[in-house]
């Protein structure tokens, strides 16, 4: 923020001085340098105190963190994120951090042209070795004595900005610990709903090899041969009531009725079980179908 060429140094006293100088060419040379020196200084070095100006009072800002004159404030995008602020951001903090963004808007930032009241009467070559030397210039860029307002309040606004950041990472640190909770539980509910998976087929198969007698199939099997094992019984009956009891006597009247007896509930059988098969070549047996 200081300009690489400082301006010309005022003269110094003549008894901080290594060398005394008695002719009035140098005189002459010296009041210019004076005369130079207040002319590249700001209007502000010459003001006798030593504190630098106060920062006149911060703009008022509509609810929308816009200033009165419509104009969007400075680091409003950096300091009001469009996101929710963590849930262990303190009121403090956020007081500060509109309290350091206001005072970023107050103080104007100098220029290149500013230099610290402390190096006004310094000569060229003190000038040289402060900008050589880095640590120096660190030192006097944060001193505060020779820190500049705009300074003081950018840092604040950077220090809550920070701050806030560091709530933000806390509070991503709490949530990576909850998210990694929720995955291990979830990981494990997952491999529980694999093992039940196969403990289904496992059992679907049982289930599927118990059902398997009852199938369609299965009972169209059972039917058709179940037709053919009562025609075989029919079939049976007429060839033992032909071939008699083998003594060639004719049966008496209770045989031949119970004989009728037997014969007729097997061929009504045989015909239910017929009409069954029947029905169901027609596609007229529903329930599976």
């Amino acid at each position: 923020m200081y300009s690489s060429t400082p301006p010309v140094p005022p003269p110094k006293p003549s008894g901080s001085h290594h060398h005394h100088h008695h002719h009035d060419d140098h005189s002459r040379s010296h009041s210019r340098s004076h005369e130079t020196s207040r002319i590249s200084t700001p209007a502000e070095s010459q003001s006798s105190s030593p504190s630098p100006r106060l920062p006149p009072p911060p703009a008022a800002k509509n609810p929308q963190g816009v200033s009165s004159d419509g104009r969007e404030p400075p680091y409003s995008s950096f300091l009001s994120p469009p996101y929710s602020a963590a849930p262990n951001t303190t009121t403090a903090t956020a007081q500060a951090q509109a309290q350091a963004q206001d005072q970023v808007q107050a103080v104007p930032d100098p220029g290149d042209q500013w230099l610290p009241r402390f190096l006004q009467d310094k000569s060229k070559q003190d000038l040289a070795e402060m900008l050589s030397s880095p640590a120096l210039l660190s030192a006097l860029t944060h001193s505060s004595q020779t820190t500049h307002a705009s300074l003081t309040s950018s840092n604040g606004a950077l220090q809550a900005a920070l701050a806030e950041n560091m709530d933000r990472a806390a509070h991503l640190l709490d949530l990576e610990a909850h998210l990694a909770h929720q995955r291990s539980a979830t990981q494990a509910q997952l491999l529980s709903t694999h093992a039940l998976e196969r403990q289904w087929r496992a059992k679907q198969a049982d289930m599927d090899h118990a059902l398997a007698p009852f199938a369609p199939a299965s009972l169209y099997q059972r039917l058709n041969q179940s037709l053919n094992e009562q025609e075989g019984v029919c079939y049976a009956l007429e060839e033992s009531f032909l071939e008699g009891d083998g003594d060639g006597s004719p049966a008496t009247e209770k045989e031949a009725n119970d004989w009728v007896r037997r014969y007729r509930e097997a061929k009504k059988l045989y015909y239910l079980r017929q009409e069954r098969k029947e029905r169901w070549d027609e596609g007229r047996v529903g329930g599976w179908r």
